[in-house]
């Protein structure tokens, strides 16, 4: 049986992209899950029943460290010598491309999920775009998520190699059975609508989210605030971690939030389908993503979205069919959507109605997965 090793840098980010498709791969193929050590990386181990090798790895520019895990994924390649490694995530990508050319592994994918450079300046810019164009150079085969990724990674002369897409872009694909309203979910609703004190027909946003600058919080909270002052029954749950209490969030618009009443921080829910159904709309109003994962979630639960024109949102949105798209970083077009979103009920219902059937038909899980597999299948020959 052929191996194959699907790499990440932290286990988190294999447990969000990989969850139940190693499991799938390794009726084809002996799978090496590998990334930096964690109580998450032995939960894959479990439950996915594969193989697990652990490489410390740095998020940040690490320099010795980073050397040292360079080495140590050599050793890890050159003892194991698998027929392919399959890289996602920036650090895990640079580091295990050029580990993976230099000990001989014949196939050597990366998949970019997202891009850090075109949102960085000056030297962190120039060393990111450098970043990419080594990952790129050591691998065989260069996979993006989605046509947005895909132009910036041309526009910007990071390869002159062909990338790649698979299906509609998305990597991870949703599980359509468990993202619907089930009985236990709108159960879950209700319980939610009780405990935050929303009542029928008081329109509620969702953000689902890291609740940071990157991800337009600061416009979402201002223009919600606007907003209440014009519509008082409205309601705005966050859903989301920070990144403590020096991040630019909390230091800015906690106050505002707890003056609102109508606005709740709520932490991370390892379910998060309640917080989608309790809602009449999803705002996801940030920066930079690769594919949004959040927006596709909410439109397999029937929920219609105000995403930013960014990549991933603005192939998954259809302006007029199951969301609007806005410019980001504009707080005012921010509030004129959701202001509309509030003032055109039926139309906003027609748009949840629409949103699952076109998520179904483009990142439907199994499909997602079946596009993979041919890929792998082609390419080891």
């Amino acid at each position: 049986m052929r191996k194959i090793i699907r790499i990440s840098t932290v286990p988190l980010s294999l447990d969000l992209f990989c969850r139940g498709l190693l499991r799938e791969l390794s009726e084809t193929y002996e799978v090496i899950a590998l990334s930096s050590p964690g109580e998450e990386l032995e939960a894959i181990a479990r439950r996915e029943g594969v193989r697990t090798v652990s490489v410390p790895m740095k998020r940040q520019i690490a320099p010795w460290h980073d050397l040292l895990s360079l080495v140590r994924l050599i050793w890890v390649f050159k003892k194991e010598s698998p027929m392919l490694v399959h890289s996602i995530t920036p650090k895990a990508g640079l580091l295990s491309m050029l580990a993976a050319r230099i000990a001989g592994v014949p196939v050597r994918v990366h998949t970019f999920t997202g891009l850090l450079f075109p949102t960085a300046y000056g030297w962190q810019r120039r060393l990111l775009m450098l970043a990419d164009r080594i990952t790129c150079i050591c691998s065989t085969h260069v996979l993006a998520e989605g046509e947005g990724v895909k132009k910036d990674l041309a526009g910007h002369g990071i390869t002159r190699k062909n990338i790649g897409i698979l299906g509609n872009g998305n990597v991870r694909g949703i599980d359509l059975q468990w993202y619907s309203r089930t009985p236990e979910v709108m159960a879950m609703t209700d319980v939610i609508r009780k405990r935050l004190n929303i009542r029928e027909r008081q329109f509620t946003f969702v953000f689902v989210g890291r609740l940071v600058r990157e991800k337009g919080i600061k416009e979402l909270v201002e223009a919600f605030c606007g907003l209440q002052a014009v519509h008082p029954e409205i309601h705005l749950i966050l859903v989301g971690e920070g990144k403590g209490e020096d991040d630019l969030f909390v230091r800015t618009i906690r106050d505002r939030i707890t003056a609102t009443g109508h606005i709740h921080i709520v932490e991370w829910q390892t379910d998060v389908r309640p917080w989608y159904v309790v809602a009449d709309a999803l705002v996801f109003p940030s920066f930079r993503e690769g594919f949004p994962n959040v927006v596709i979630e909410a439109g397999a639960l029937e929920l219609p979205s105000i995403v930013t024109d960014i990549n991933g949102s603005r192939e998954i949105i259809r302006e007029g069919e199951n969301g609007m798209i806005v410019p980001a970083r504009d707080s005012e077009a921010l509030y004129n959507a959701m202001e509309w979103m509030i003032g055109h009920p039926s139309e906003v219902r027609r748009y949840g109605a629409n949103a699952r059937p076109l998520i179904a038909s483009r990142y439907e899980q199994k499909y997602v997965w079946l596009c993979l597999k041919e890929f792998y299948k082609e390419i080891l020959r």
